[in-house]
């Protein structure tokens, strides 16, 4: 699969933070900063209101109007994919006509969680929300958050939607991903959808990553992605041996708890999670901060 041509959205795309203010509301215009700094180091483009930008905790008019004010800090220069999709097909598709008017890009549709849908239901969930719009849109495929896999050959059905262009892998299976480009058309795009899978998973054929760690390591994570799917192994296993204590570390609690905590320190105050989720501890903090020492030898 020859991935030089397939790149949709870029190399690098940064799931972002939300930020928070000391009153819990959406700091939006930290959100611009920050979304601004992330192109500036090394994202081609920002998946909005995904897993680490805490979805399930923002309503409607919080991710449009963050939708909207990713538009307005990079849309001219970077790729901005919203993210739209839920549980309820309905309020995925009032999401996407969202994001398609205020101006993003794509969309990304996470696998409906809780409810577990067969097969023909996540297809039937997905075309549904890419037959609403003109705009392109990403499979999020990360099961051990939905408790539901989209199987290969329902990604194989679903890539013949002309709008369907693109998957985050976050399986952590490298066969299932491996099995994955072997099945899927030339002109589909799997990107890595965990940190620690970016090398094994461009080495393969993939595209790309979905990156947590690019807050904190931005260009180094794209030289990660460049040398992998350029064949250049030994650089790219040289930055992701400096990477991995980071990537691990971004992980030690659920995220986005830890990196939240490493962009407060490291970057300027984002705020805490919100519940159900809780501050970092300060054994994690302690962890990535001396994880991102050894990102200088990326």
């Amino acid at each position: 699969m020859d991935t030089m041509n397939q790149l949709p959205f870029g190399d690098v795309l940064t799931a972002v933070i939300t930020p928070f203010d000391d009153e819990g509301a959406v700091d939006y215009g930290t959100f611009w900063r920050l979304t601004r700094y992330l192109v500036d180091h090394g994202s081609d483009g920002i998946v909005v209101a995904g897993t680490t930008g805490e979805s399930p905790t923002l309503s409607k008019v919080e991710k449009i109007a963050l939708f909207k004010a990713a538009v307005d800090a990079v849309g001219d220069r970077a790729t901005v994919i919203a993210g739209t999709g839920t549980y309820d097909t309905r309020e995925s598709i009032e999401l996407t006509l969202r994001a398609v008017e205020v101006g993003c890009d794509a969309v990304m549709a996470v696998t409906p969680y809780y409810s577990r849908p067969p097969q023909e239901g996540l297809y039937r969930h997905f075309s549904a929300i890419a037959d609403a719009s003109e705009v392109p849109v990403m499979l999020y495929n990360i099961p051990g958050r939905t408790a539901r896999l989209i199987e290969v050959d329902t990604l194989v059905r679903l890539a013949a939607h002309e709008r369907i262009v693109a998957v985050k892998d976050a399986v952590d299976d490298i066969e299932f991903t491996r099995s994955s480009l072997e099945a899927l058309p030339d002109e589909f795009a799997v990107y890595s959808g965990s940190d620690s899978m970016t090398r094994e998973i461009c080495e393969a054929g993939g595209a790309g990553v979905v990156s947590v760690a690019a807050h904190l390591a931005g260009p180094q994570v794209r030289r990660l992605t460049i040398a992998a799917r350029s064949g250049e192994t030994a650089e790219a296993a040289k930055v992701n041996d400096a990477l991995m204590p980071l990537f691990d570390a971004l992980f030690v609690e659920p995220s986005p708890i830890p990196v939240k905590a490493a962009v407060n320190a490291v970057w300027g105050p984002v705020g805490d999670p919100r519940l159900p989720l809780v501050p970092a501890v300060p054994e994690t903090v302690r962890l990535v901060e001396h994880a991102l020492e050894a990102t200088e030898d990326a």
